[in-house]
C-alpha cells in the first residue's frame, strides 16, 4: 500500500470539482479527504488532521468565510494552512476577512494551486 506524505482536506459543494481535486492531488502523491458541506468543520478537521485545507466560498451551510474563521479561532487548528477558492470577484477580500493563508480565484490552473500547496507545506 502506498504511503502518502501529506493530507489535503477539500471543502466544496460541487461533487465534480471534488472528484477533480481528488484525482489531481492523488496524482501528485497526496492523500485527499473531501467534504460537501462545512457543518461541524472543526470536528471534521480534527478527525483527520490535514496538512492543508482548500475551502470553497459558497458551501452549505455557513459558507467558507465563517468556516475558516471557526478553524482559525481554534488554538489546535489555526496553524493548518487554508487556501480559499471562490469565483467571487472579491475573493481576496473575503479570504482576508476569513483569515485564510492564501486564495485562488476560480477558474484557476491546477499548476497554480499546486505551487501554492507546495509553498504552504514547505512553510510548516
Amino acid at each position: 500500500m502506498e504511503k502518502y506524505s501529506k493530507l489535503v482536506a477539500v471543502f466544496d459543494d460541487d461533487q465534480d470539482l471534488l472528484n477533480i481535486f481528488r484525482f489531481l492531488f492523488e496524482d501528485e502523491g497526496f492523500e485527499v479527504q473531501t467534504f460537501q458541506d462545512c457543518d461541524n468543520v472543526t470536528e471534521k478537521v480534527r478527525a483527520i488532521s490535514p496538512d492543508l485545507i482548500l475551502m470553497d466560498n459558497w458551501i452549505p451551510s455557513t459558507g467558507g468565510e465563517v468556516a475558516v474563521q471557526q478553524l482559525k479561532s481554534q488554538a489546535d487548528l489555526k496553524d493548518i494552512p487554508v487556501i480559499y477558492v471562490s469565483a467571487n470577484n472579491d475573493v481576496k477580500d473575503i479570504a482576508a476577512r476569513a483569515g485564510a493563508d492564501r486564495f485562488l480565484a476560480k477558474p484557476f490552473e491546477f499548476d497554480d494551486l499546486l505551487a501554492l500547496t507546495n509553498e504552504l507545506l514547505h512553510l510548516k
